[in-house]
């Protein structure tokens, strides 16, 4: 039992010297401010692979653009950083899409693996008076401009198009809609919080460290069926009678010349740590549903997610 113990411990040892050799100083960027989705996304991969690496994952935020800045430093300077991976959602295949990243596209980043998924949600303080969606919902039938709705995101973004496709869902125009934009959830939230807006656009994942506060109430989550716990209290949009689905993609990019060495070492670095308990435990605890793609896998994956988000954008009136 020793012996075997003991020729676990080597080939571990053995895999992870094999990453160092192409990734020595693992580093994940977020691009936002701290406390939002692209945070925790970063969180996920340093708790997630710390024993993939021999030292742990560096976590360095780069705001500006919803990802734009980031993209764009990934595209100039940092091309070919074998150590850097970037965290990316559903929200930044949107803005690939529909051309918020100027003359970056969904070919100028080599997508590298997920972190898993996550799903939309309707916040509201919890001293707010609307207790139910349908009371939201009801307010915004009679005047579509009476509510002040925020989010991580411009027009136009992912967080945006949540509160576009619930006022879809009751035949309302989604350019009516008072929105105003922060630069991550973090500044979102702290805007609910201090009442300069009135509902928040989120995500149900980065909603998880706050559930214990008791500062805000989820009215809706934007998956197809309800979620396992900690999420199976709150109902679903769709079971509330509104036809709003939104599912978030969390995973990450690298710079389009990383060497295949590189990159291959990265996947592999994945896949080894999607077979583990602790992986499974971080997803958990940050509110993801798993979704584990790696490589060739996901950049096929997220291909086909653009066409279809360009499709959206396209019912939305965000592109023509």
């Amino acid at each position: 039992m020793k012996k075997l113990s003991i020729a676990i411990m080597t080939t571990a040892l053995m895999g992870i010297s094999a990453l160092s050799s192409e990734i020595k100083k693992p580093e994940c960027i977020a691009p936002a401010k701290p406390g939002g989705g692209f945070d925790l996304t970063c969180r996920v991969v340093q708790t997630g692979l710390k024993d993939q690496f021999s030292r742990l994952m560096k976590v360095t935020f780069m705001p500006g653009g919803i990802g734009a800045v980031a993209i764009n430093q990934f595209n100039t300077t940092r091309t070919d950083d074998p150590n850097a991976i970037v965290a990316f959602s559903s929200g930044s295949l949107l803005n690939l899409a529909t051309g918020k990243y100027g003359k970056w596209t969904e070919n100028d980043v080599k997508f590298l693996a997920t972190a898993g998924a996550d799903f939309g949600a309707v916040v509201v303080k919890s001293n707010s008076k609307y207790k139910t969606l349908d009371q939201l919902m009801n307010d915004l039938k009679k005047d579509p401009t009476s509510i002040i709705i925020g989010a991580g995101g411009s027009v136009g973004s992912q967080d945006w198009m949540k509160g576009a496709l619930l006022f879809k869902s009751i035949k309302k125009d989604p350019r009516k809609m008072r929105y105003v934009a922060y630069d991550g959830g973090g500044d979102a939230i702290a805007g609910l919080l201090g009442g300069s807006i009135q509902v928040y656009m989120g995500d149900i994942g980065e909603m998880t460290s706050h559930l214990d506060s008791g500062n805000m109430r989820i009215l809706a989550v934007l998956s197809k069926k309800r979620l396992p716990e900690p999420f199976s209290k709150y109902p679903t949009a769709i079971e509330q009678g509104y036809d709003v689905e939104w599912t978030v993609l969390r995973g990450y990019y690298m710079g389009k010349n990383v060497s295949t060495k590189a990159y291959n070492a990265w996947v592999k670095a994945f896949e080894n740590a999607y077979k583990t308990p602790e992986f499974k435990k971080i997803q958990e605890e940050k509110g993801l549903i798993p979704l584990n793609m790696a490589g060739e896998e996901l950049d096929k994956s997220v291909k086909e997610r653009i066409i279809k988000l360009r499709e959206i954008a396209k019912e939305t009136g965000l592109i023509k």
